[in-house]
């Protein structure tokens, strides 16, 4: 694990460090569930923040990974740090609302929640340009010295992270992620899916982790470009299902 660790700070500092400040504020949060009893949308406060800094680290962790393939080493940087700026101020504001005990999405409840949401919006559109800009430089690219396997992985998997990422905006126009009902009430453990009605945040959150998904297929699973391939279709055509199943209301389980 510590020769990982290593190689991937070697990789990419900014994201290395970054990533690993995430993980480590995602058990401050988890310390600060046995203090504060604070409820939102009916699970406790510090759920969210949680699982936003979890999915950061990885996140990260992922693209300080892959992006040494691209060979750009100062579009790689740049992107580092777009990546840094707009989590870390994404995260803050998760944080920030939890302190205050309310919802720091679709929260348009005061001048300063819809200003504070409307930030949230502008910067995810910027970090999924950007990613977008980074999945086209991997087609683009034609010679790597990794598995080809490995690299269609990585390039699907931006593909469907950028794909399901704009699924975000059909909340945005629902402004809640639930349909059918209001956001909240009785969920799945920790991720607090509805077990009653559509949730667009299943779709959302298995199309952006293709991101780990197909690439670990690709290396570890696939021998051929043809294999990743058809797997990853077979992928996101289960999980474009998951996103119809959620717009006709209907829960995962």
């Amino acid at each position: 694990m510590m020769d990982l660790l290593n190689r991937l700070r070697l990789k990419n500092k900014p994201l290395y460090y970054f990533g690993g400040f995430n993980l480590i504020f995602s058990f401050g949060c988890l310390l600060m569930m046995l203090f504060d009893d604070t409820q939102i949308l009916g699970i406790n406060a510090w759920i969210k923040p949680m699982k936003f800094l979890l999915t950061t680290g990885i996140f990260s962790f992922s693209m300080a990974w892959y992006l040494p393939e691209l060979e750009k080493p100062t579009t790689s940087r740049i992107y580092s740090y777009v990546i840094v700026f707009i989590l870390a101020l994404e995260n803050s504001i998760i944080i920030y609302q939890a302190w205050n005990g309310t919802t720091s999405h679709f929260n348009i409840s005061s001048p300063l929640n819809g200003m504070l949401f409307g930030i949230m919006g502008i910067a995810i559109i910027t970090l999924t340009i950007w990613t977008a800009y980074i999945c086209f430089l991997f087609f683009r690219k034609k010679d790597f010295n990794a598995p080809m396997t490995y690299i269609w992985g990585i390039r699907l998997g931006l593909l469907f992270f950028v794909i399901f990422s704009l699924e975000g905006g059909m909340m945005v126009n629902l402004m809640q992620h639930t349909v059918g009902a209001s956001d909240g009430g009785k969920g799945l453990f920790f991720v607090n899916w509805s077990r009653q009605n559509g949730d667009l945040r299943v779709a959302h959150f298995f199309g952006m982790h293709s991101l780990q998904i197909l690439p670990l297929t690709g290396y570890f699973l696939c021998k051929t470009n043809r294999q990743i391939m058809l797997l990853a279709t077979l992928y996101f055509l289960i999980v474009t299902a998951l996103l119809v199943q959620a717009i006709n209301g209907i829960p995962l389980f």
